[in-house]
């Protein structure tokens, strides 16, 4: 017992001997933990800053994104507008491109009546002129006959000459048929090659067969048209005959005849207005007959040919629907 209060100091010592290691313990290993929190709180702090920095980049890009989408789709509207635009357009050139088609047609259509009524009003001045010159030749022959006789004359009729060849005293003398050369005149039927009746005149045929085609009688023109032809082959009514053959058989679909037909106005009566038109209607039949080759030359030769008329305007008008230019190149 009496050695106790000398272990009290010595547990005493060691007490202090061991807080005073702990506190040196702590105060080395505290500037450390100090130092490594202040890092931490500055990789903290930028990864903060670093993420607000992404935020706004993100939120700049979406205001960015959102403004290009808006450009977007007004320039998809605006082409859209625009494409539409210009299918109203197109559509609009397509009509009015009809439309003047039709119109060059019914003008054609028009231009055409008004030269068969000139050609029809032609053969009857033609007519006049010869039943002027019949009434002429008459009135002469009767002022000689009626002349009185010569001085120193028996006053009785000259017995030289015989009666039958004689014309009547105010009978009418027959017209004559044929020129200085003995072709017949125009307008004059040919003789018959039987003893049918004589032809009527090349006008009266043409008219009724002209008639006849307005009426839509197409096979009884054509047959009336051929009459024209065949009895008046020199007379120019015969071209206008031969282009309406021509037409009535475009429209039933016989091409090759109607190429033919449009070929004789063009070979036997090249002074015919008809030549323009026929060559239009051959080069639109060599087309629709698939000689595509062939119909192009035609009416490129129209266009060079007669380049100021309707036809040719046309001709134009077809070749650029086909594609085709008008003037190839060299």
């Amino acid at each position: 017992m009496a050695n106790e209060p000398n272990k009290l100091p010595f547990a005493s010592k060691s007490i202090r001997l061991a807080s005073v290691a702990l506190l040196g313990t702590v105060m080395i290993f505290t500037p450390t933990a100090f130092a490594a929190n202040r890092d931490m709180i500055q990789l903290q702090t930028q990864v903060q800053q670093l993420q607000d920095a992404v935020a706004r980049l993100q939120q700049t890009n979406d205001e960015r994104m959102g403004v290009m989408k808006d450009l977007i789709q007004q320039s998809a509207d605006a082409v859209n507008k625009m494409s539409s635009n210009m299918d109203d357009l197109k559509k609009q050139m397509l009509e009015q491109q009809t439309a003047q088609g039709n119109k060059v047609d019914q003008v054609s259509g028009q231009i055409q009546s008004m030269n068969d009524s000139i050609d029809e009003v032609k053969a009857r001045i033609g007519n006049l002129e010869k039943l002027l010159q019949n009434i002429q030749n008459q009135q002469q022959s009767m002022s000689a006959a009626m002349q009185p006789a010569p001085a120193g004359g028996t006053g009785q009729p000259d017995n030289s000459t015989p009666a039958s060849n004689a014309p009547a005293e105010g009978a009418p003398l027959p017209a004559p048929t044929t020129d200085a050369g003995g072709k017949p005149l125009a307008g004059t039927p040919l003789p018959p090659s039987n003893a049918g009746p004589a032809a009527p005149p090349a006008d009266e045929l043409y008219k009724t067969a002209l008639g006849d085609y307005m009426a839509a009688k197409y096979s009884l023109a054509a047959s009336e048209f051929g009459d024209v032809t065949k009895n008046y082959p020199d007379n120019p009514l015969s071209g206008n005959a031969f282009y309406y053959q021509g037409e009535i058989d475009y429209r039933a679909g016989r091409y090759a005849e109607a190429i033919k037909n449009y070929d004789k106005v063009i070979e036997q009566y090249p002074a015919s207005n008809k030549v323009p038109v026929s060559r239009l209607h051959k080069g639109n039949a060599l087309i629709a007959s698939k000689q595509n080759a062939a119909g192009v030359r035609e009416l490129r030769s129209l266009i060079q040919r007669f380049p100021n008329s309707p036809e040719a305007m046309q001709a134009r008008s077809k070749l650029s629907g086909m594609g085709v230019a008008v003037n190839p190149r060299r």
